[in-house]
């Protein structure tokens, strides 16, 4: 160890930073808005700490390397076997047993956050298996990627107030402080893959303090622990703050306090919190983690006290280990779908304060259109710019759940109808084609979306009855009977070889497109599937199936026993589900290139998409509506046993033979999110369901409107980003349009013409009905617009065919309709 005089490390700024496995065993923070402090757990180690914000990763990994007589080297997250378990049933404070390979030592690790502060503290015990203590040297590796950012950060060795200490900052001006409980022997920094802890010690055994600073670079921070001072136990504590006085004021103060009293606090806070929940725990769990709890503590980790209502996807970077800064949001940011769920999740349980808090984070982000963005940092700022329907409905069926459930206190849902009314409204101008799926990826027709937006009107219309808005209500309900009754023509899918191959009718697809110029069926076109190799992504849209269809029966659109839901069913199993050890799971679609390669290498835009745990529990949401209690409970198992070892559920598992050397073990957790917070969400509702004996999220509105009453449309719509080429004879063609028009129309090419002036609906449309008869089957509904405030006319001619089948898109006249009819004069006054 050499100290003559302070050098600059070489390799600046070190390899290409990258992030750390998603494979978390562990999540953890404490249960107070004063501690801002966010961490994961993996490979036996610390992983990703967040501060100050909980999408705002500020390390890499944080764990020890052994070393010993003859050259013995060894790195805890590498070379042992790692036992993970938590101190108490939902608590987030976890015990970690790392016992090396070789059989030499043992490190045991109790890890929480300061309550009161930002600092995580760990208490340390080493342990000689083999030998002395006095054989062993053990040393402290952390990686700083403060603000989620591995380059630009620089690390420096320092005290605070005589406390030895190494420090880093980022590009962000926040830092973090390193100390111990016991003297550190040496300290050092360096860059990392050249100079850094890790790089000395595997070369010379020691570590260079000639290196105390090292600039603007991919950093990491090392310290040997005098452990012949502290027989073999320590605390180690990370502080953090907005300079690095303040985060070595914290972590001196942490220290100080004492890992016993933090622990009380700490347990305690989670203790209260857990008391409040609805006991939803079940016998059955075949591990020492109550998966229940596991649950819950992954939904309450995952909200920040600091931000009341944001709940990001996942502490996680899925592949993490091959990203780096160029990924900078990872899942650690707000779905506004996954919110959502993970809200149902939370009123499954019983925390219907946390709920409601969603509730109000929601109606803070929501886009001035009436839309949600696709997904936000936790201060709404939109990361990627995609539209999803589905994310615009489900906010109205949150507020419509805590509504029903009493929830809400006198006036309190008032406070809301603007948002509801401003989403409702962005529906209904833009839908019922989605931008993107729920997957994030086509714009279309899909299943899925379809019911939230159909569910969504219901419940708007409902509440806005309560406020006597009949009209706007009675039009909610019009415009979703239409869409219902349309969702066939759309999204099922007749007479295809795979439907005979199955010896089917037909099955709901996954998504259809929007229109097609050449189609006479949206289910005619193709589908870009994403996440696949250049010039193999596109595929017809009626050869890819989904389980999305599954939710027309969750959203009470369709009946469990509808013969067109069996037969999508048999597609389904025959096509998506996998048998794996722990029981069946499914896949997103056929074509998905979402997951690992075909040689087990990490997703990098392309790759095979692996079985999603999520879609298991949807599975057994179906069985419930189903009435097979029996099936739903055995696949609640089959969710729970596709978790890792700290109970925390994936967003995909493997689905192959076993590739040791990457970590895939079939039926085990792949590289993708974990945990899944959605995943979790769902696995509280099915407990939830199983214990009601009823499916907990399903909305009332449509199941009495559709299944009970039957209701069925008069209708179809037409409107400028849904031209139809067809309407049902004896249906009237609804005319929605932007300003107010008087619509001229013929049904026998303009011998004779009617004049109809539209109506506001409240929503940004004016609409006006042209009825049809049975007897005009053949003949083509010719119509055009005046439109009224300006004194103009629309200069184009639009034709629909009246005949049996449904609404399709078409949009340009036929051959012979393609001249504008002459017109001299405003047209008449249209008859009322």
């Amino acid at each position: 160890m050499s100290t003559d005089g302070d050098l600059t490390p070489p390799g600046g700024p070190g390899g290409p930073a990258r992030w750390t496995s998603s494979a978390k065993v562990g999540v953890g923070t404490a249960r107070t808005a004063a501690s801002r402090l966010w961490f994961t757990l993996s490979h036996g180690i610390l992983n990703e700490i967040y501060y100050p914000r909980v999408d705002t990763a500020c390390t890499r990994d944080f764990g020890f390397l052994v070393t010993g007589p003859d050259g013995y080297f060894a790195e805890e997250k590498r070379d042992a076997e790692h036992e993970v378990g938590v101190l108490e049933h939902g608590v987030p404070a976890y015990h970690l047993l790392n016992t090396a390979n070789d059989g030499r030592w043992r490190i045991q690790k109790q890890i929480l956050t300061d309550p009161r502060r930002e600092v995580l503290i760990q208490k340390i015990t080493f342990e000689a298996l083999i030998g002395d203590i006095s054989d062993y040297r053990l040393f402290a590796l952390l990686a700083p990627h403060l603000i989620n950012a591995g380059a630009d950060n620089t690390g420096w060795v320092g005290d605070y107030k005589g406390t030895p200490m190494l420090f880093a900052s980022g590009r962000h001006g926040q830092s973090l402080a390193l100390a111990c409980s016991v003297p550190w022997k040496a300290r050092s920094v360096g860059y990392v893959g050249t100079s850094d802890g890790w790089q000395q010690l595997a070369r010379s055994g020691e570590l260079d303090e000639r290196y105390q600073r090292a600039e603007s670079g991919n950093v990491a921070l090392s310290a040997e622990i005098d452990l012949a001072a502290s027989n073999g136990e320590m605390l180690v504590a990370l502080g953090f703050g907005a300079r690095p006085e303040e985060a070595g004021f914290r972590t001196v103060s942490s220290l100080q306090e004492g890992f016993e009293e933090l622990r009380r606090t700490y347990v305690q806070g989670w203790r209260a919190w857990q008391g409040t929940l609805l006991p939803l725990d079940h016998p059955q769990n075949r591990s020492n983690i109550n998966s229940y709890r596991a649950s819950t503590i992954v939904l309450a980790t995952h909200q920040p006290s600091s931000v009341p209502g944001a709940i990001i996807a996942s502490l996680s970077i899925p592949w993490g280990f091959n990203k780096g800064d160029e990924d900078l949001g990872g899942y650690h940011l707000v779905w506004p779908r996954d919110l959502v769920e993970n809200a149902g999740g939370l009123l499954a349980a019983g925390a219907t304060d946390e709920a409601k808090a969603v509730l109000g984070y929601l109606r803070s982000i929501q886009e001035t259109d009436g839309h949600w963005s696709q997904n936000v940092w936790l201060d709404g700022v939109p990361y990627w710019g995609g539209v999803q329907m589905d994310e615009c409905a489900f906010p109205i069926l949150l507020a419509d759940m805590i509504r029903r459930g009493g929830h809400f206190a006198r006036g309190e849902l008032d406070g809301y109808m603007d948002m509801i009314e401003r989403a409702a409204r962005f529906i209904v101008l833009n839908g019922p084609v989605t931008g993107q799926d729920r997957w994030e990826e086509d714009a279309g027709y899909s299943p899925f979306t379809l019911a939230a937006e159909i569910s969504a009107l219901l419940a708007a219309a409902e509440m806005m009855e309560l406020f006597g808005r009949k009209d706007e209500a009675q039009y909610l309900r019009e415009k979703a009977d239409a869409w219902n009754d349309s969702i066939e023509h759309w999204t099922f899918a007749t007479g295809t070889d795979l439907a005979d191959k199955l010896g089917v009718e037909g099955y709901y697809v996954r998504v259809a497109p929007p229109e097609t110029a050449d189609a006479a069926s949206p289910l005619d076109g193709f589908v870009p599937v994403k996440n696949r190799p250049p010039g193999d992504s596109d595929r017809p849209a009626a050869q890819l199936i989904s389980p999305d269809a599954l939710a027309l029966v969750r959203f009470g659109l369709r009946a469990a026993d509808d013969p067109r839901i069996l037969a999508t069913i048999k597609a389904i199993d025959a096509i998506l589900k996998v048998e794996l050890p722990q029981g069946p799971v499914w896949y997103r679609y056929n074509g998905d290139g979402y997951g690992e390669h075909e040689d087990g290498s990490p997703f990098d835009g392309t790759g095979v998409g692996r079985a999603w745990p999520l879609l298991t529990g949807e599975r057994a949401h179906y069985e419930i509506a189903a009435g097979n209690l029996v099936r739903a409970g055995q696949l609640l198992v089959t969710l729970e046993d596709c978790a890792g070892p700290g109970g925390l559920l994936p967003e995909q598992v493997w689905d192959q033979d076993d590739i040791p050397a990457r970590e895939l073990f079939k039926g085990r957790p792949s590289g993708s999110a974990m945990p899944l917070v959605w995943a979790h969400s769902e696995h509280i509702k099915l407990m939830r369901s199983l214990r009601d004996g009823k499916v907990f999220d399903t909305p009332p509105q449509t199941v009495q409107r559709y299944l009970v009453d039957k209701v069925t449309s008069p209708r179809r719509l037409w409107h400028f980003n849904q031209k139809l080429r067809s309407v049902p004879a004896g249906l009237a063609l609804r005319v929605e349009l932007p300003a107010p028009a008087v619509i001229h129309w013929s049904l026998d090419g303009w011998t004779t013409t009617q004049d109809t002036p539209t109506r506001p609906t409240g929503f940004g449309f004016h609409i006006a009905d042209l009825p049809t008869t049975v007897k005009q089957h053949g003949r083509h509904l010719r119509f055009t617009f005046f439109w009224t405030e300006s004194g103009t006319w629309e200069g184009e001619d639009f034709v629909v065919t009246v005949d049996g089948d449904g609404a399709l898109f078409h949009a340009s006249a036929d051959e012979d309709d393609h001249e504008v009819s002459r017109r001299v004069a405003e047209p008449a006054q249209a008859s009322k």
